[in-house]
C-alpha cells in the first residue's frame, strides 16, 4: 500500500522535474452565468460527480425561482462553496444549472478537467482547501473562488494528465458498477426475505397454493407459528449474560457485547474477556457453537450465529442467547429473527424513549413462522447464497476503494509515472 504524504507541501516538493506548479486561478476561470431556467437542474454528488437532479431519489429542495442558479457546462468542475473542505466537488458531463451554493470552475486550455477532478479528491489537497476556507467554525467555512485561485497544485504535461485521468476513471467505473451490484443484491435480499419467510418455497418445486391468516400476516396453510421460547432447548432457556464483566482479563473468557455484533460475523478479534471467576458465576449464559446471539439494546435485532471459535464464550446484559431445539433449523431461525415480521414485533415491544431495548419476556413471546424442516433448510440455503454474493460484492468494493486510494497517491503525485503511449487496462 502506498504511503500518504505528510502534507501537500511535500507533494509539491516531491513532484517530477517535468511537472509544473500552477495556481488554480491559472488553470480555471470562474463561470458566473445565470438566468438560464430553461436548462435542466443538476446536482453535485460526493461520489458520482455532477448528475441530473431527477436521477436522484432524494427530495428536491431547490428554489422555484431559478434565475440565480449557475450554468454548468460539460467539462466544468462544480464544488460546494461551503463544503469544499470536505471534498464535495464533481466533474460535469452535462449542461445545466446548479444552486448558487456552488462555485463553477471552467478549465482553461491545456487543462484536463477529468484529471483535476481526481486531484481535488486527494486528501492532502482537501486539507489545503480546508486551510484556505474562510469562517470561524467548520459549519460556516466557505472557499470562494478568490481564495481557491491562489492554491498551488502539481500539473503534469497534458498527455500525462489525460492518461492518469483515464486510469483513475477506469477504476471509478468498476467501483460504480460494484456499488450498483451491491444495491441490487441488498434489494434482492430484502425482497427474498419477505417473500420466502411469508410465502415459502413449497414442496418438490411446487409453490404453496393454500394460505391462512396469522398474527404475522398470511402464511402457507401447512406452516405453524410458535413463540420463540418453544423453539429453544428446555435446558438452555433464552437468557442474557454478565451484568458486570469487570476489567479486561487477558487470559479470561471472551464475552459478546452489542458492539461486537455490528460486524459481519462474530469474531474473537477485539473481543473483551472477563475473569474465569465471573465467567463461572454466569455459566448459565455461556454460548455454544450453533447458538444464536441477539441484540436486546441499541440496534435491536442484530443477530449472529455463534462460530466454533467462540464455544464457551459468554454474553453481556445487552445480548441474549437462543439455543435452537430440534423443531427449528438454526440457520432458518437466524433468518427468521432478521425478518421484517420479527423486526415489527420488536418495534412494538421496545421500551425506552432514547435508549431502546427489548425485554427477555417480550423476546420469548416473539412469534416465529415455522415451515416443515425440509423447507426451513431450503429457505435458509437460498438466503445464505444471496448473502454470500452480497458479501463478495462488498469485499470487492472495499478492495477497489483501497486500490483507488493507492493509485491516487502514486499517480497524482508523480511517485509512479505512467507511460502515455500504452493503453490502460480496466480493473478486473
Amino acid at each position: 500500500m502506498s504511503r500518504n504524504f505528510s502534507s501537500f507541501d511535500e507533494v509539491l516538493e516531491s513532484k517530477p522535474g517535468d511537472w509544473k506548479v500552477e495556481r488554480l486561478g491559472n488553470l480555471f476561470a470562474q463561470r458566473k452565468e445565470k438566468n438560464r431556467p430553461d436548462l435542466p437542474l443538476l446536482a453535485v454528488t460526493g461520489t458520482g460527480g455532477v448528475v441530473p437532479r431527477d436521477s436522484l431519489e432524494r427530495r428536491d429542495t431547490s428554489n422555484a425561482d431559478k434565475s440565480k442558479y449557475l450554468r454548468v457546462c460539460e467539462g466544468d468542475i462544480a464544488y460546494n462553496t461551503m463544503r469544499m473542505w470536505q471534498g464535495v466537488s464533481g466533474l460535469s458531463s452535462y449542461e445545466g444549472i446548479v444552486s448558487p451554493a456552488y462555485t463553477i470552475c471552467r478549465p482553461k486550455d491545456g487543462v484536463s478537467s477529468t484529471y483535476m477532478a481526481q486531484l481535488f479528491k486527494l486528501p492532502e489537497l482537501i486539507q489545503i482547501f480546508h486551510r484556505n476556507s474562510q469562517g470561524l467554525v467548520d459549519d460556516t467555512l466557505n472557499l470562494k473562488f478568490e481564495n481557491f485561485s491562489p492554491i498551488q497544485v502539481p500539473v503534469p504535461p497534458f498527455p500525462e494528465q489525460q492518461k492518469i485521468a483515464a486510469i483513475l476513471s477506469s477504476v471509478d467505473d468498476v467501483i460504480e458498477k460494484t456499488r450498483a451490484q451491491i444495491d441490487k443484491l441488498k434489494d434482492l435480499k430484502t425482497g427474498m426475505m419477505q417473500e420466502l419467510l411469508t410465502k415459502g418455497i413449497g414442496s418438490g418445486g411446487v409453490p404453496h397454493t393454500e394460505f391462512r391468516d396469522s398474527p404475522v400476516g398470511r402464511i402457507p396453510a401447512s406452516w405453524n407459528i410458535l413463540p420463540l421460547e418453544q423453539l429453544v432447548r428446555p435446558d438452555r432457556k433464552i437468557t442474557y449474560g454478565i451484568v458486570q464483566a469487570g476489567p479486561h482479563h487477558e487470559e479470561g473468557v471472551p464475552y459478546i457485547r452489542v458492539s461486537d455484533m455490528t460486524r459481519r460475523h462474530l469474531s474473537l478479534d477485539g473481543m473483551l474477556r472477563t475473569s474465569p471467576e465471573i465467567a463461572q458465576k454466569y455459566k448459565r449464559s455461556s454460548v455454544s457453537a450453533g447458538d444464536i446471539v441477539y441484540a436486546l439494546r441499541g440496534v435491536i435485532g442484530h443477530v449472529h450465529l455463534v462460530p466454533a471459535e467462540l464455544e464457551g464464550a459468554n454474553l453481556t446484559q445487552g445480548t441474549a442467547r437462543l439455543s435452537p431445539n430440534d423443531r427449528v433449523h438454526s440457520r432458518y431461525l437466524l433468518w427468521a429473527m432478521k425478518s421484517p415480521a420479527v423486526q415489527l414485533q420488536n418495534d412494538l415491544e421496545a421500551k425506552g424513549s432514547t435508549f431502546k431495548e427489548v425485554t427477555l419476556a417480550s423476546l420469548r413471546k416473539i412469534q416465529i413462522t415455522l415451515p416443515p424442516p425440509e423447507e426451513q433448510v431450503q429457505i435458509a440455503s437460498v438466503m445464505d447464497c444471496i448473502e454470500r454474493k452480497l458479501h463478495g460484492a462488498e469485499d470487492k468494493f472495499e478492495h477497489l476503494q483501497r486500490l483507488k486510494k493507492a493509485l491516487m497517491q502514486d499517480l497524482l503525485t508523480g511517485k509512479v509515472r505512467v507511460k502515455v503511449d500504452q493503453k490502460e487496462s480496466a480493473v478486473a
